[in-house]
């Protein structure tokens, strides 16, 4: 197990309402989960807290001593003095050099690299960020919308081509669409409002791999759980 989360309650600094209660959760496994809730539940807070960009909670997050988290959401900008292609290879290690133009090509980024940030759409925006991230080392990538703005059938490929490029790497995918999580992650943390009990429910997804055969019966019945979760 890489990270468990005990009885987390946290409330926003100046805030009166409490945004976690008791808080439970864990990712066990390797591989694409989701966390899934209707807007301003707190989602991004509660990954912005497993990546240690808040504290000031009480309860307690359990992970190993060495544990690599990162957190990617899709309003990061990219340094605007420099071409893409240019800042990703001074960002990327020699050793990694094979893994970043692989990542440019299954991101569809090759048309992108002479371009500076600011030239390049809301889409090719979050590839190239997610690109950055993918070249670090860590053992949890939390994706905060990092594909947004992404047409659905690139956002499909480039989700395949994560879980067969890192198999033993953790991601947290959080995403407003109950079908996108349902079809590609393992497990689904579902993150519900502070006042119902327990507050996040964990439902078991598709895991869908590259182009493999989707039963939309179960698929559906997956999203209705969901549904029915939060």
């Amino acid at each position: 197990m890489l990270l468990q989360c005990r009885n987390i309650t946290y409330r926003y600094p100046h805030g009166e309402a409490l945004v976690f209660n008791q808080l439970n959760c864990r990712l066990a496994d390797p591989g694409f989960h989701g966390l899934f809730g209707p807007s301003g539940v707190g989602k991004s807070t509660l990954a912005r807290i497993i990546a240690g960009e808040i504290i000031g909670f009480a309860g307690e997050i359990t992970r190993p001593d060495n544990a690599v988290m990162l957190y990617s959401c899709n309003t990061e900008r990219l340094p605007g003095w420099s071409s893409v292609g240019d800042h990703l290879a001074k960002v990327t290690p020699a050793s990694q050099l094979p893994l970043l133009r692989e990542l440019i090509t299954a991101f569809d980024l090759n048309s992108c690299l002479d371009s500076r940030f600011s030239q390049l759409s809301l889409g090719q925006k979050n590839r190239a960020n997610l690109t950055r991230y993918l070249l670090q080392d860590f053992d949890l990538l939390i994706m905060d919308e990092s594909l947004a703005n992404v047409d659905e059938a690139t956002r499909k490929q480039i989700i395949a081509t994560i879980k067969k490029m890192f198999p033993d790497k953790y991601f947290l995918y959080i995403s407003h669409s109950v079908a996108e999580v349902s079809t590609f992650c393992a497990r689904i943390l579902v993150l519900r409002d502070v006042l119902k009990s327990p507050q996040i429910i964990e439902v078991a997804g598709r895991d869908q791999h590259g182009d493999t055969a989707m039963d939309r019966a179960v698929l559906e019945r997956t999203m209705l759980e969901i549904v029915h979760a939060a």
